[in-house]
Order: structure tokens, then sequence, then C-alpha cells
């Protein structure tokens, strides 16, 4: 009845005493929660309470498993397990305390500065991340290495392995010189301010915002809202546009192909009304001007301005629609067309390139003759 009796007291009450120590604990962390709002700490600390509970839970049964005599002829083995789900479960919770600490720090960053200095804050987000990542990644191979290390085969050939690290070492490196490569790249672009989360790029012609960054590959969200994922390397290798850098705000260019009779004058009042209607228009600046000419038509180009890069483009396509929508209602003769009417005439010609007169006053043309023959 006491090999029975023994394991259940001594299990039930561990697992009894976890519930109760963690529900005070989440009551703690609750009131904590509706007294401080102004700091999101405490709600994601409650987000480890499940790490927490195991770590609590598994430490209490490795301190007591011996008397309780759970399974006595797999001693070393139910040892060796509780030790092995005690070490990945406080990993599990160093991560998430950590992950609740860097976010809480950068919260109350964007909250003093997400007015004054988006750009910095995009920076400082982008670099939390990774430092969540790069933390994340140092406690799972120490608590892997840790785990390893609970097996007495590989404590025996720890000596074997440290005089080979230094051979593995160079192997690894050349076997994973991409992978290090973008983790390099991955760190050289948190703090050296290349590319930020939110920036608004261009990469190989496609035009998106930076959705998620980590240690080996940045994720682009291009306008039709597809997901273009490329290596960080890339980005530390080759050149690419970043319309976020500095400052968000951007000047864009609307072309229209007219007729040489356009009203020049006009179109400048009008594009000037059409800028103060839209509300993306950031009232900057705007200009109107004459950049090129054919035989049949002139270039004109409009310079808007906005505050980002979405607003330049609604500001492109409103005043290109309501310019043409206009010039085709008021002024019909300044679009595009063929001229099929004869040229103007010099002074005595009467439009034959191989013409002569004679001496009786008589024109005589030669249409077939060449100018050089003549």
């Amino acid at each position: 009845m006491e090999t029975i009796l023994r394991p259940l007291i001594v299990v039930g009450g561990s697992v009894l005493l976890t519930l109760v120590i963690g529900w005070a604990t989440d009551l703690l962390l609750r009131k904590a929660d509706g007294r401080h709002p102004e700091t999101p700490l405490w709600g994601l600390l409650r987000r480890a309470r499940i790490p927490y509970q195991v770590a609590l839970c598994t430490a209490l049964l490795r301190g007591t498993y011996v008397e309780a005599r759970v399974f006595p002829e797999h001693h070393e083995g139910v040892g060796r397990t509780l030790t092995l789900v005690l070490i990945g479960s406080a990993a599990w919770l160093v991560i998430r305390i950590a992950g609740a600490v860097v976010e809480t720090s950068y919260s109350r960053y964007a909250h003093a500065h997400a007015q004054r200095d988006p750009a910095r804050v995009r920076r400082v987000r982008t670099q939390v991340s990774l430092i969540r990542r790069v933390v994340s990644a140092v406690v799972g191979v120490v608590a892997v290495s840790s785990m390893l290390l609970t097996f007495p085969a590989m404590r025996t050939a720890g000596a074997s392995l440290l005089a080979s690290a230094g051979i593995l070492g160079i192997v690894a490196g050349v076997a994973a010189q991409s992978t290090l490569g973008n983790l390099f790249a991955g760190l050289q672009i948190a703090f050296g301010d290349m590319v930020r989360i939110g920036d608004t790029v261009v990469v190989n012609g496609e035009w998106g915002t930076v959705e998620e960054i980590t240690l080996t590959f940045l994720t682009v969200r291009t306008w039709d809202e597809r997901r273009i994922t490329m290596p960080v390397s890339y980005f530390t290798s080759k050149p690419f546009e970043n319309w976020s850098r500095g400052t968000p705000q951007m000047t864009g260019v609307v072309y229209w192909h007219l007729d040489h009779t356009a009203p020049l004058d006009a179109m400048r009042e009008r594009l000037r009304d059409i800028l103060r209607g839209c509300p993306a228009w950031d009232g900057r600046a705007y200009n109107l001007t004459v950049t090129d000419t054919t035989p049949n038509t002139m270039q004109v180009r409009a310079l808007v301005t906005a505050k980002d890069a979405d607003d330049i483009w609604t500001v492109r396509v409103e005043v290109r629609e309501q310019m043409i929508r206009w010039l085709t209602d008021e002024h019909p003769y300044a679009l595009p067309r063929v001229n099929t009417s004869d040229a103007d005439r010099r002074p005595g010609h009467d439009g034959f390139p191989h013409a002569r007169r004679s001496p009786d006053g008589e024109v005589r043309r030669f249409p077939h003759q060449s100018r050089k023959s003549l």
C-alpha cells in the first residue's frame, strides 16, 4: 500500500503545489497589470505562466522523486528525463521573460518618440526583433548543450570534442559560409541602420514595404500583397532603393504627351486646384513644365509632393486622371492628334519639292527627279 500511496502523494502534492503557486503568481501579475496600465510588462509576463508552471512542477518532482520511489527500477532514467524537461522548460521561461522585457522597453521608447522621430522608432524596432532572436538562439544552444552534457558519454567525450573543436569549427565555417554570411549581414542591417521594418524599398524592380527581418532572410510585402523573401546578404552586397531613409517625404512625377497648342498656364492653375482638393498632398511644392518636344507632341511634366510613398502614389494617380478628364472636357484640342492637313507653303512656292520655273514663267514639276539633279 505504501508503494502506491507514496508516489501518489508526492506527485499529486507537487502538481497541486504547482497549481496553487501558479495561480497566486498569475493573480499578482494581473493586479500589477491593472495598477500599471502604462507598461505592458506584467501582461507580457503572464504569457510565461505555462513554462513557469512546467519548470516549477518538474523541479519539485526532480527533488522528491527519490523519496517517492517512482519506478525505482528506472531510477536513473526518470531522473535524467526530469532533468531534461527542467532544462527545456527553464530555457523556454528565460526566452519568454527576455521577450517581455525587450518588448516593454521598445513599447516605452516607441510611445515617447513615435511622433517626433518615426524613422528612429522603426530602427529600434528592427534592432529589438533581431536582439530577441539572438537571445532565443543563444538560450536554445545553451539549453541543448546542457541537455547533452547530462549524458555520461558526452562528458567523457568532452576532452576529445574540445581538442577537435578547431578543426570542426573550420569545417563548419566552410560548410555554412552562406548561413554565417547572412547571420552577420542581419546584425549589420540591424545596427547599421541600412533598412528597417516598415521601410519602403525597391529591390529587383519590385516596390514594397519591409515586413520582417530575421538573422538570415528579409521579407518585403509588395503593393499587390505578394511577399518577396530575400537573403539579408543581398542588402549588404547589392544596391537597392530605400524611400524611407532619413525622411519619408517624397516628390512624384506625372507626365503627359500633349499637342503643342495645349494651354500651359491654364494647366498650371488646374494643377493647383487639383492638389488643393487632394488630401494626400502635403502642400510643400508643385510645378508644371515642358520637358521635351517631338514633331507631333510635347512632353509636360508635373512635380508633386507628399509625406510618404503611399500618399505620393495617390497624388500622382489623382493628378493624372483629373487633368486628362479636364483637358478632354475643356480643351480637347490639347490632346495628341495626327496632323493630316497640308503644311504651310513658303511664299512663291507651290508645294512641289522638285519644281522649277521655266523662262516663260511656266512651272515645270519633276516629282520623280532627285533634288541633287535639279
